[in-house]
């Protein structure tokens, strides 16, 4: 009893298994980030066209948005760990396809693309049902504030690491570099050898088929108001908060500051400031955890109202920092209520819900943005959508659930 308490009050950073799964999921953070970037250094020398990178980036989107339920019920049905490998796998080999394709067959970097996408969709769920079997309860939230906190600092060096390797390799040699980072992502994260249920074995069943184990899954997320409240509150920051601060932001630093900086200041800070939520809820433990984490999401409201006002580009660049942070407080109690509420048998299935929800309307609400702008202006895309990033999480905290992420309320 003794040990095992103390195992529970060792700093998550000192557990092997945590690291090695650490270093695997920041492996694969980095080659998902780095692809579009290194795509986008193709087109700039030539080898690839817009319309090209428009094309392969597509491809890896629905690759992606395909693989995520899939994944999610794979990962219930099987190992997580089984399929963080395959998975891994499959983007380790489409990688240097893509490579092999640039400048000398489109199509084939749309075929690698979509099966580096699905290798991406389908580790997602797995490596957060993962986490759950690595990591005891009270630690989970230091381990995926830990994770996340990896993933910004990448997304805030990598540029520059990438940009300085550009200068003596070409594209190819980096696409083939996110091959190894798909291949450490694959290999490294630990077997757990979950344990199987004691007593007489039960008679052999068919299996229900992938639809039905989905539905599962959605079924074990509407038993949890407070999941569903969040998830609705932030796919709707995603889809219009996130999208109109993606697509405006760059035409506001050009036309009303006259400088790139203000767009470069602005999503550093944004990094910095996620830096520094993932350092705040690493370790802070409100009572009510969920209303904190809903009001930081509705922090994200900052961002497109600072961009509607003629301010000062300092206050962009602060309001970029506050988004940062409100996100982090958002997502790391998140993730860990997820998985210490769900059933651990769906989590898998609950988790690619919610990437498939939050993630995959994103595309839509990039492409609807410019429309949007022609037909209403920038103003009123921005103040609805900064109205909407602040009004979608106050409904959800309405819930009474919400205020902690648990149905059950101490």
């Amino acid at each position: 009893m003794t040990d095992t308490a103390g195992a529970r009050t060792t700093s998550v950073l000192r557990d092997p298994s945590f690291l090695r799964l650490w270093m695997g999921t920041t492996a694969s953070g980095l080659a998902t980030w780095a692809l579009p970037f290194v795509l986008g250094l193709a087109v700039l020398d030539h080898t690839l066209s817009a319309a090209g990178l428009g094309l392969v980036l597509a491809t890896r989107t629905a690759g992606f948005l395909v693989a995520v339920p899939v994944g999610g019920v794979l990962a219930d049905r099987y190992s997580r760990r089984g399929v963080v490998l395959v998975s891994g796998l499959a983007a380790t080999v489409g990688s240097p396809l893509i490579a092999l394709g640039l400048g000398a067959s489109l199509p084939l970097m749309a075929i690698a693309a979509a099966v580096v996408g699905a290798g991406q969709g389908a580790c997602r769920p797995a490596f957060q049902a993962l986490t759950a079997e690595v990591v005891d309860e009270p630690r989970r939230q230091e381990a995926n504030a830990a994770t996340t906190f990896a993933v910004r600092v990448t997304t805030l060096v990598a540029p520059g690491l990438t940009a300085l390797l550009a200068t003596v390799v070409d594209p190819g040699a980096l696409l083939v570099g996110t091959g190894v980072l798909w291949l450490v992502a694959a290999l490294l994260p630990p077997w757990t050898g979950a344990a199987k249920p004691s007593g007489p074995p039960e008679p052999a069943r068919p299996r229900a088929g992938v639809v039905t184990e989905f539905a599962d899954g959605v079924r074990e997320a509407r038993r949890h108001p407070w999941l569903l409240a969040g998830l609705g509150a932030l796919t709707a920051v995603i889809a219009l908060g996130y999208s109109a601060t993606s697509v405006l932001l760059p035409l506001v630093s050009r036309d009303r500051y006259g400088t790139e900086v203000v767009l470069a200041a602005a999503l550093t800070a944004y990094t910095a400031g996620a830096l520094v939520g993932a350092l705040i809820v690493a370790r802070w433990r409100p009572r009510a955890q969920g209303w904190v984490a809903l009001a930081g999401l509705a922090c994200y409201g900052v961002a497109p109202l600072s961009l509607l006002l003629p301010v000062h580009p300092a206050v962009v660049v602060a309001a970029y920092v506050l988004t940062g942070i409100g996100v982090e407080l958002f997502n790391v109690p998140w993730f860990t209520a997820i998985q210490r509420e769900v059933a651990p048998d769906k989590l898998a299935r609950v988790s690619s819900l919610d990437f498939l929800l939050s993630y995959g309307l994103a595309p839509v609400g990039l492409a609807l943005i410019a429309p949007a702008v022609d037909a209403f202006g920038t103003t009123a895309v921005l103040g609805a959508c900064a109205l909407a990033c602040v009004a979608a999480p106050a409904a959800a905290a309405l819930v009474p659930s919400s205020r902690r992420f648990a149905v059950t309320q101490p």
